[in-house]
């Protein structure tokens, strides 16, 4: 859920008009794909083939069995087009990584390149060397400089080994807890409390070692991007883009838009559509959480991890404006951009594509391209809300993680009846009669 709230936040750099339909990215012929599966799960028998000799036992056993059910997701993902394997991301990744080991020897030799279609702006590595980039990553950032920066901050993961150390350190705690848990058995004053708290503990625990992590991989990553000689201050800038995207409230749809989009020549708009459910009276304190939330937290808060980094490397404080894109970096973060809603339909994120593309609509975007849009979204609305399966495709109402406009939109979505829904996207697909 807050995944996808959270990909609200792109149309607030959205300026660029564009006066045609594009065709959406490729993502490479069925050879490829086989190819990428066969060298991933030879990589993936050999990583742990090494690592059931490094860890004996129980946790290699754990250890394995984790790896092994990774390689099977991983598999499903390539099958389902979720990576782009062939395009001109590629060759700009591997030419920041080429700068990237100027001056830094430690960076494995063996990395490779997939570009997910995924919105938000993230990145990670694969045990085997293999760099995922989202494209998010080139819609949200301002430059190169700044892809560099979180492929920077991701080499100090795979560097350190972070995953791996995760992961053994939950096997083992893992056994620890079992023991415990055994001689609860015998106990039964207050032993679901007992048990409980063992839970708590152990995710709290989590919680710290993999923020923690975070902070050392912006502590290696930024002395990695600086030997290779990088604009220092881009490597904070990236960090505050990435903050920008985890802070920013997505600005409101307004009603007038609704009006504007549904009131359609054979079916006019119904104020009712717009009817709010009341949670007023819900009282949302009765019930105390068990679990905190900042506890749990896998990522500190970014401006703890900025204050951290100009504390260790005081040549960090002085703020400057980001560089100027370059004029490549400028074509990618384009098509990037014409790409959000393709993606969000090839993840089939359907009422999110909704009201993403009345943002665009609102905004005065190509009309032709995100009219186009909403009748595909609507159509596949309409397919799900006949065969009862709309939850799985839009949201239900959630007032306290989601906002007032989100709240909004989701009301009138779940307010439309099965016929109102097909003549939307029957008009929007130029179906109308």
């Amino acid at each position: 859920m807050m995944k996808k709230l959270i990909s609200f936040l792109f149309l607030y750099c959205f300026a660029v008009s564009f006066g045609q339909i594009l065709k959406p990215i490729d993502t490479a012929d069925y050879p490829q794909r086989k190819e990428l599966i066969r060298a991933f799960n030879f990589n993936n028998e050999v990583f742990i083939r090494k690592v059931k000799a490094q860890y004996s036992g129980k946790t290699g056993s754990d250890l394995a069995k984790f790896y092994k059910e990774f390689g099977t997701d991983f598999e499903k993902q390539i099958s389902n087009k979720d990576f782009i394997l062939r395009s001109d991301y590629d060759v700009s990744v591997k030419s920041l990584i080429a700068r990237l080991r100027k001056n830094n020897p430690q960076i494995p030799q063996d990395l490779k390149i997939l570009i997910a279609k995924d919105n938000t702006p993230n990145a990670f590595c694969l045990l085997d060397g293999t760099f995922v980039i989202n494209m998010g990553l080139f819609s949200w950032l301002d430059n190169e400089e700044q892809i560099a920066a979180v492929i920077a901050h991701e080499l100090g993961h795979r560097i350190k080994q972070h995953t791996l150390k995760l992961l053994v350190a939950l096997s083992e705690n893992n056994q620890q807890d079992k023991s415990t848990v055994k001689t609860l058995k015998s106990v039964s004053e207050n032993a679901n409390e007992t048990a409980f708290n063992i839970l708590k503990n152990r995710m709290y625990k989590k919680g710290v070692e993999k923020r923690s992590q975070e902070i050392e991989a912006d502590s290696l990553g930024y002395v990695i991007f600086k030997n290779a000689d990088f604009k220092k201050t881009e490597f904070i800038n990236a960090l505050k883009r990435l903050q920008d995207f985890d802070t920013i409230s997505p600005r409101e749809l307004k009603v007038e838009t609704y009006k504007k989009m549904f009131n359609l020549p054979q079916q006019a708009f119904k104020d009712k559509w717009l009817k709010k459910e009341d949670f007023s009276l819900y009282n949302y304190n009765f019930y105390k959480e068990k679990l905190s939330k900042d506890s749990l937290a896998s990522h500190p808060e970014m401006a703890k991890r900025l204050e951290k980094l100009k504390k260790i490397f005081p040549e960090l404080n002085p703020g400057t404006e980001s560089l100027k894109p370059s004029e490549s970096y400028l074509s990618l973060r384009k098509a990037a951009r014409m790409e959000i809603l393709p993606n969000y339909y090839h993840s089939e994120d359907f009422g999110l594509g909704i009201y993403v593309s009345l943002q665009f609509l609102q905004d005065g975007e190509d009309e032709k391209y995100y009219k186009t849009w909403l009748g595909k979204y609507f159509a596949k609305i309409y397919e799900a809300r006949k065969n009862y399966n709309l939850n799985r495709y839009l949201d239900r109402i959630e007032p306290k993680e989601q906002s007032e406009s989100y709240q909004q939109f989701l009301n009138f979505m779940w307010n439309l009846s099965l016929e109102e829904i097909k003549n939307i996207s029957d008009f929007y697909q130029n179906k109308e009669s």
